[in-house]
């Protein structure tokens, strides 16, 4: 199998695994309080890999530099806005809006891209943009033509998610994979222990009727294996297999895995005009990343520091 493939397959089962864990987080929530969920997701996922780079990559761990521990925790600190937004909207809309909305990050991404990359913006990322703009506002909007507090919070989350994918873009080659994504959950499980401890009540929070149940539990042990450590850590290894465009179409499909299994899992029914602004959405990342692209597919360059 090529590379390219192989990099696009393993992308596709990380963009699952954020989608599906929209209503395990949703649930889970529900018992334990946002910041004190994410610290205790984000510092175990930090303390697994951590010890798998002791076992199996010892001298990149040994050899992580001021300058991934600083340009880490930047990129981090829009991770952790990402996932503190979108923790909180879920607790005031439902799991498949938050996924559609949670998606825009992908047609945001070429905007940033003009802005701090000074990448030319292509009409079909203006298309595109336009078109999810409008299948946002069917999504969102309620029957008094009012944007829900919860879809505000998540629409926040996806800029946040927009600046990280564009600082990955950035600083990614320049760094090994394992320590640009330790520094980034450990930046995420710090400021999320801080927000818990002066939130929250943390302490109740790991009483045993909260820290075994089994929606906690198991929405711990996925998100910070799956959805924490290997998705990150494959994120950041495996796009320089592929080209951006195909994996920002990868990512795309992340508020479809969401729906799905809000539907199925959840319950969450949408209403007709709700379903067309998610085909809007969804049309709208498409055509965002189609066409006009002259990107090649990246070999394994290898990073000047770690």
């Amino acid at each position: 199998m090529k590379k390219s493939h192989l990099a696009d397959l393993v992308l596709l089962f990380v963009t699952f695994t954020w989608g599906a864990t929209f209503v395990l987080v949703k649930e889970a929530i529900d018992t334990m309080p946002p910041f004190t969920f994410l610290a205790t997701r984000f510092l175990f996922a930090a303390v697994i890999l951590a010890l798998f780079m002791l076992l199996f990559y010892r001298d990149q761990l040994r050899s992580m530099g001021r300058e991934v521990w600083l340009i880490g925790s930047w990129v981090g600190l829009w991770l952790f806005a990402g996932y503190v937004f979108q923790t909180f909207g879920l607790q005031y809309t439902t799991a498949s809006k938050a996924g559609f909305i949670t998606g825009l990050a992908v047609v945001l991404v070429p905007i940033l891209s003009l802005w701090l990359l000074r990448h030319r913006l292509k009409p079909n990322a203006i298309f595109g943009v336009l078109m999810a703009a409008v299948g946002l506002g069917m999504l969102s909007l309620n029957r008094q033509l009012n944007v829900e507090f919860g879809d505000m919070l998540v629409f926040f989350c996806a800029v946040s998610f927009a600046m990280h994918i564009t600082l990955i873009g950035r600083f990614t080659a320049r760094f090994h994979a394992l320590p640009f994504a330790l520094v980034q959950i450990i930046a995420v499980g710090v400021l999320c222990t801080v927000g818990a401890v002066a939130f929250e009540d943390y302490q109740v929070a790991f009483s045993p009727d909260v820290l075994l149940d089994a929606w906690v539990l198991s929405a711990l042990l996925i998100c910070s294996l799956i959805a924490t450590a290997f998705a990150f850590v494959a994120q950041n290894q495996f796009q320089k297999f592929t080209t951006p465009t195909r994996t920002a179409l990868i990512f795309s499909t992340e508020p479809v895995f969401a729906a799905v299994t809000g539907y199925f899992w959840a319950g969450d029914r949408l209403v007709t005009i709700q379903v067309i602004g998610c085909l809007l959405i969804l049309a709208g990342m498409i055509v965002a990343e189609l066409g006009g692209s002259n990107e090649e597919s990246v070999g394994e360059a290898e990073p000047t520091t770690t």
